[in-house]
């Protein structure tokens, strides 16, 4: 009991080991959301190779962007109740035999299992739990770490993307996810960062329990046999209550508000990287200018996650940062509302910048501001529910627009979802 006490902080440290967790959290996003983004490099190999077409080559994307936020929670529960270590190392191993395995595809349905949902499970497994343990190192600082964490996603794409082309390449598609898959396990050197931290306010709430009364002398001294099966009984109602207080927030009215909001945004955030470069090539970009487009926006998204971040953690905004967010996704999709009149490769370069500015900005902020209403003890739970919430738009949104949809009738429904969540939130 004594050890525990001394090992409490009261509260975040705002550095030291916390660093290192920034940087294990952001080769965790590398080696999930940036892998799960190079996966679509694979579709025209995987396309000619079985001979399927486009929407069900599409599913593989899906489903393991899916998996990933659905199963969220679990990764929570894992790091709640064991470590959050021995949830990305068990992740990262999911992961990594995942990508092995599906280099030995030979169907569609196979990589449904092995690329889609078993590499989607080790993602979930590591992707929130390691977002959440930036939250319980920072508190002054901790939009500006979270901007830094996050921007692994870009900054991995940006790296990845030409280096897994020059893969297949050289190795053929089974080569390069059997690469894939040993670099993913690299996510078991981040979970290895991950040190436990115990703050105060994860136990000022918790009711005492057995584990700790049987080490104290004068509780020996004081309870006798008879007291044992009340004891017992007591620890099992404490186990009940933590578990209670674990998804508390639940209840919380700005927290479903929020959570209504994040559902909203879900559906109109990533239809837009999907479909920027085939608007520009039905208004007459040419494919060179396309491309551009979509490297000004990735690394324009790097900037919004890093510097929106700092500016956010500044004393006169730092009370604000709820309304930093409602103005970052309500410009965001402002600027999806004048995409239709952009018709030329000029005025489609502000869109890019916009665009990817405060899509960056908005994602660096939405672990912020969800540990600003639920706290830092019930942050890891309330991060897998907000993912859990992405889980359904990220699987149907794509398979939609790319089947029914034309490109500026969903620009517009992109806009309309997008300012819905900023109601929603307001």
């Amino acid at each position: 009991m004594s050890q525990m006490k001394r090992g409490l902080h009261n509260t975040p440290p705002d550095g030291g080991w916390g660093w290192m967790i920034v940087i294990g959290c952001f080769f965790v996003t590398v080696c999930t959301r940036a892998v799960t983004r190079c996966i679509s490099i694979f579709f025209v190999e995987f396309q000619l190779y079985f001979g399927q077409d486009y929407s069900r080559t599409a599913w593989i994307h899906s489903i393991v962007d899916c998996t990933t936020m659905l199963c969220a929670p679990l990764g929570s529960f894992v790091s709640n109740h064991f470590s959050c270590q021995v949830g990305i190392i068990l992740g990262g191993v999911l992961a990594s035999i995942g990508l092995v395995l599906s280099s030995f595809a030979t169907s569609l349905e196979y990589l449904y299992l092995t690329l889609g949902l078993l590499t989607g499970l080790g993602f979930a497994l590591c992707y929130s739990p390691a977002i959440a343990m930036v939250g319980k190192y920072f508190e002054k600082r901790k939009a500006l770490a979270y901007g830094i964490a996050m921007s692994g996603s870009g900054i991995g794409t940006f790296i990845l993307a030409p280096v897994v082309q020059l893969l297949i390449e050289q190795f053929s598609w089974r080569g390069a996810l059997l690469i894939l898959g040993g670099f993913v396990s690299n996510l078991c050197v981040c979970g290895a960062l991950m040190r436990p931290i115990h703050l105060k306010e994860d136990y000022s709430h918790y009711p005492l329990r057995l584990e700790q009364t049987e080490n104290d002398p004068d509780n020996r001294r004081t309870l006798g046999p008879s007291c044992l099966p009340l004891c017992q009984d007591c620890n099992h109602k404490s186990i009940c209550y933590c578990s209670k207080k674990e998804y508390s927030f639940l209840l919380k009215p700005k927290f479903i508000i929020l959570a209504i909001s994040f559902l909203f945004l879900a559906y109109g955030c990533s239809p837009p990287f999907v479909y920027l470069v085939p608007y520009a090539l039905s208004v007459g970009v040419s494919h060179q200018e396309a491309a551009f487009l979509m490297s000004i926006l990735g690394i324009i998204d790097i900037v919004g996650n890093i510097s929106f971040g700092w500016l956010t953690d500044r004393r006169f905004l730092k009370k604000h940062r709820y309304c930093c967010y409602l103005i970052a996704v309500g410009l965001d999709g402002l600027s999806c509302l004048f995409l239709p009149i952009l018709t030329c490769f000029k005025l489609l370069i502000p869109f890019s910048v916009m665009f990817g500015y405060f899509d960056g900005a908005y994602v660096a902020l939405i672990p912020v501001v969800t540990g600003d209403v639920v706290g830092t003890s019930s942050l890891s739970s309330a991060l897998g529910v907000v993912f859990f919430l992405h889980a359904v738009p990220y699987l149907v949104s794509p398979p939609i627009a790319g089947r029914s949809l034309t490109v500026g009738w969903w620009i517009q429904l992109v806009t309309t979802l997008q300012h819905s969540s900023l109601v929603d939130s307001l």
